[in-house]
């Protein structure tokens, strides 16, 4: 099974950062001062920044009031003004959540986000750069997102990264909160949406070229926004990346529903499980069980919330509050309830979020946990002879990644190119991405889970590439920057791709060496008939 630290690849890797900000802080220590010509005035007041290696970086801008006190489980208010400049040098401490991506934090003073642009850009007059507003990943529990550097250097773009409540804090449901409650995590996505709306031209961009992006739980909540009422017009295009991971069958070791496909919990459900959590906590019977809650300390919090996984545990992912969220997205696809954007959706071939098969009794064993009653099928469909050694590794792999992530993903394309939505869809084949710390090196892992991320967001000290792996962290970044740009993927340095559609419905297939490929094969090779008709979300 996987461990907090497992999900890392999703959330930026941005664990040293934060990390180096706590020792910092702990030994009393200032942080970096700002650098000459960085200062930028915003809404509430002006910011200042650092500066070098070709860009201006602001860390740590704080896009909404601490949610403190009766702000906790509240939905994000205005920042107070300020009239100095704000030394926006370091990002601070990610939102609470558990040790995993490094020791945790139990600080709820996070709602901060991150702007990088090139040097050049910064204060610059006319039109502004495109926008990537980054949504991380880490199953709404873990992370905090990356530096964007990368991007920004050789994309042309200024990055924001956005910090939002995460867990029990971002989604807790309880009916003394008042109407419409949960979900807090996708309103403080929303907030910082609008603060980009309002500031980011001060920085070089364009706030009317604005595309959010993100992995894992970030895919998720691109997903989410993309059919958000309540997030009409606050973006353009979005780029979901490895949006579909939850369990098919509901017997999910590792996150709460969540994903892009999900069966999201009705407002009664999480209501329900916010009143078994307060009484976990010793709020169930209090006269005002809202005014105990926000009274329990953090840790207390982050103790009860656990993995998520529970009859006490509280909502810790999206629910459908009425508000926020009307439909799950994958309902909301189905009816054509999105709203208008365009986007480029995809998953990876070989995506688990499950703990593996390595033994012949453990694949039989964890085939008949997910799949119940379907598990004759299943053992006839992927027969063991058919594998190479390790055969029930590749096997369980591959059978977790063709129901959970490759065929609802094509289904959820399908479903959007039906309804008109604009759509580049493609699958990433990359078999032999740089094995990330949360693998086995000693297992044949294929195109894991979120493999892009270390071509979008390469971090120090990470293993050398390959000359085909550099030519594909080159392709992907023209990609995805290029999207941002033009709404179309297709820029020079890439191969041609369509729009997904119904009559022309191709998928890209990404992999390294310029060897991409339009393909229409997925849904043959990977059974999607067998799997779609007893997929939960296509009832």
């Amino acid at each position: 099974m996987a461990t907090g630290a497992a999900v890392a690849v999703a959330l930026g890797l941005s664990a040293p950062a934060g990390g180096a900000v706590a020792v910092r802080q702990a030994e009393g220590r200032a942080a970096p001062a700002c650098a000459e010509g960085t200062e930028v005035r915003t809404d509430r007041g002006p910011v200042c920044g650092t500066a070098g290696g070709g860009v201006r970086s602001w860390l740590g801008v704080p896009y909404a009031a601490p949610p403190l006190g009766a702000l906790r489980w509240a939905p994000p208010r205005p920042h107070d003004p300020w009239t100095e400049p704000l030394q926006a040098t370091e990002r601070g401490a990610p939102c609470p959540q558990p040790p995993g991506l490094g020791p945790g934090s139990t600080n709820e003073d996070c709602l901060r986000l991150s702007v990088v642009a090139p040097e050049s850009a910064a204060g610059s007059g006319g039109k502004g750069l495109p926008v990537m507003v980054e949504l991380h990943g880490g199953g709404f529990r873990l992370g905090a997102p990356s530096d964007g550097t990368h991007l920004v250097k050789n994309g042309g773009v200024v990055h924001v990264g956005v910090q939002y409540r995460l867990g029990i804090f971002g989604f807790l449901a309880h009916r003394g909160f008042g109407a419409h409650p949960g979900n807090y995590a996708l309103r403080d996505q929303q907030a910082a949406l609008r603060w980009v709306r309002r500031n980011i031209a001060a920085f070089g961009g364009d706030p009317g070229n604005v595309t959010i992006y993100g992995a894992s739980a970030g895919g998720s909540s691109v997903c989410a926004n993309s059919v958000s009422p309540t997030a009409k017009g606050l973006f353009r295009k979005g780029i979901a990346q490895s949006g579909e991971y939850n369990s098919l069958r509901g017997a999910d070791t590792q996150w709460q529903p969540q994903d892009c496909k999900a069966d999201l919990p009705e407002a009664v459900e999480a209501e329900a499980a916010g009143a078994r959590f307060a009484a976990a906590v010793g709020c169930g019977d209090a006269p005002d069980a809202a005014a105990c809650l926000r009274a329990v300390p953090a840790q207390r919090l982050l103790e009860q919330a656990g993995n998520g996984i529970g009859a006490d545990r509280g909502t810790q992912a999206p629910i459908v509050d009425g508000e926020v969220l009307t439909l799950a997205p994958g309902e909301a696809f189905v009816k054509g309830k999105v709203n208008k954007v365009t986007l480029m959706h995809g998953v990876d071939r070989d995506e688990v979020q499950l703990r593996p098969a390595n033994t012949v009794a453990e694949y039989q064993a964890l085939v008949r946990e997910q799949y119940g009653p379907l598990a004759a099928e299943v053992f006839a469909r992927y027969p063991l002879a058919r594998f190479p050694d390790p055969s029930p590794f590749i096997a369980y792999r591959t059978i977790v990644a063709d129901s959970n992530s490759v065929c609802p993903a094509l289904l959820n394309d399908q479903r959007l190119a039906a309804r008109g939505v604009p759509l580049f869809a493609y699958q990433t084949d990359n078999a032999d991405a740089p094995p990330m710390f949360f693998l086995d090196p000693t297992k044949p892992n294929g195109s894991y889970h979120v493999s892009e991320s270390p071509f979008l967001s390469p971090f120090p000290g990470g293993p050398e590439l390959t000359p085909n792996q550099r030519s594909f962290g080159v392709q992907l970044t023209a990609q995805w920057t290029g999207f941002a740009r033009t709404g179309d993927p297709t820029v020079d340095g890439t191969p041609y791709w369509p729009r997904f559609t119904r009559s022309a419905p191709d998928v890209m297939s990404l992999v390294p060496a310029g060897d991409s490929q339009l393909t229409r094969e997925i849904s043959r090779q990977h059974h999607c008939g067998f799997w779609n008709e007893h997929a939960p979300f296509t009832r």
